[in-house]
């Protein structure tokens, strides 16, 4: 990170330009909050919002190089199991 970036405050996106910044539906990133599968996000009062820093997280949960590494760390937009609290990431 450079110091240019650290002067800034912290960008927050909507719902639908978080969306568009994965490649996602807005349909499907609002699937993946309810179940719980996606990025963190933010309550501001009624606004759910998403910060860019854990957008590209969450994205770099699932880079892979080849088809035999492991996957599932990135969790389809269904519901699961819950993962327990000492088991899950930051």
């Amino acid at each position: 990170m450079n110091s240019r970036d650290t002067d800034l405050p912290q960008r927050f996106l909507c719902t639908k330009e978080a969306a568009t910044f994965l490649s996602l539906s807005a349909r499907t990133l609002e699937k993946h909050r309810t179940c719980g599968t996606g990025p963190t996000y933010r309550k501001l009062g009624g606004r759910v919002v998403y910060a860019v820093d854990d957008l590209k997280a969450w994205a770099d949960c699932g880079a892979v190089t080849s088809t035999a590494d492991p996957r599932n760390t990135v969790l389809s937009s269904k519901r699961h199991t819950p993962i327990p609290p000492g088991l899950r990431r930051s």
